[in-house]
């Protein structure tokens, strides 16, 4: 019996986002916030279909053109962070089932339950059948190589305000039984000023194919983030020495602010899609280098960049808004 964690960097079928709405945190700047998902969902369906989940179909439909590529459900949500309460894809002997695990609002920091509740409430709008987990886990927290190795962080898998009745081993083993994993990576070091994910792997090291690792490097040795994201490098060129990794730097952006806060802006929060990766961006001098070293890290692919500078008022980016499907879960 074969399974895996299907990885983002293979064929998908769809990307799913959830519209920003008035009951959501983006309500002080709705517009704006709205402006950036229409962008988003602009970009994606370039390439591919697009489900958007919103609260009034009629109201969020009217703000795009009809497209073949543009598919819309109505849910209510507490807020709209896909990737972490979104179902992940698992193919099991051939058949991809949806893994829906529990989404607490990243240990209890934020209500959730509408959220939760979502994969169940849509679940007819999918062609696979969904699978319930009673176990914690996020979209953004775990990243497949497609090939039996899910890499994460331990401060945000093995932090007690998830499943805090679970030892590592056991957490392991289980990621193993649900996911098909191998190996199970834990990152100790790394993390963004401003991320309420408890350093999810996805702002900070992503896999581009079974052998490559994108990271965030951080050079400034002024910069708060330079002693833990280079604790992280260094752990992930031990791992280039005992897997056979090639690494890619990315750079760290120039501080963002807002509302005298750090904003967690990341490049590493980048976005799959069929024959192109969308590339979050700041507004910042770093953008252009970002995009050139996607470019020539996947010259098959077209990069295409969205200002993201919105997103990170609420401590995520591109890659949190969004959730993509595999090839062969089809929307109904």
């Amino acid at each position: 019996m074969s399974k895996r964690f299907i990885a983002e960097f293979k064929e998908q079928s769809f990307t799913q986002i959830i519209f920003p709405h008035a009951q959501s945190d983006w309500a002080d700047y709705l517009e704006e916030a709205e402006d950036t998902f229409i962008d988003i969902i602009n970009a994606i369906t370039e390439f591919q279909k697009c489900l958007v989940v919103c609260d009034d179909v009629k109201r969020v439909s009217e703000l795009f053109a009809p497209h073949k590529n543009l598919n819309f459900v109505e849910y209510q949500t507490n807020d709209t962070w896909a990737r972490d309460c979104s179902v992940l894809c698992v193919e099991e002997d051939g058949k991809i089932h949806l893994a829906d695990y529990i989404f607490t609002g990243w240990g209890g920091k934020f209500d959730a339950a509408l959220d939760n509740a979502m994969s169940k409430a849509i679940s007819k709008h999918y062609s696979a059948p969904v699978k319930s987990y009673d176990f914690i886990l996020e979209g953004g927290g775990v990243e497949s190589n497609d090939e039996g190795i899910i890499l994460t962080t331990a401060e945000c898998l093995l932090n007690p305000n998830r499943n805090k009745e679970m030892n590592k081993e056991q957490i392991t083993d289980y990621l193993k039984e649900t996911l098909g994993a191998k190996e199970v990576i834990y990152l100790n070091h790394g993390y963004l000023a401003g991320d309420d994910t408890d350093s999810h792997i996805d702002t900070l090291a992503r896999f581009i194919d079974e052998k490559r690792i994108m990271y965030v490097e951080c050079t400034n040795k002024e910069d708060e983030h330079y002693e833990a994201l280079k604790k992280m490098e260094d752990e992930l060129k031990a791992l280039e020495k005992s897997h056979g990794f090639e690494l890619i730097a990315l750079p760290m952006t120039s501080e963002l602010w807002y509302d005298n806060e750090r904003l967690p802006a990341t490049y590493a929060n980048f976005l799959f899609v069929n024959g192109g990766v969308i590339v979050p961006t700041y507004g910042v001098d770093e953008d252009a280098e970002a995009l050139e070293i996607f470019a020539k890290a996947m010259p098959d692919r077209e990069i295409i960049g969205v200002d993201c500078s919105v997103l990170v008022r609420q401590h995520g980016s591109l890659h949190c808004v969004t959730m993509n499907f595999a090839k062969g879960v089809n929307i109904i």
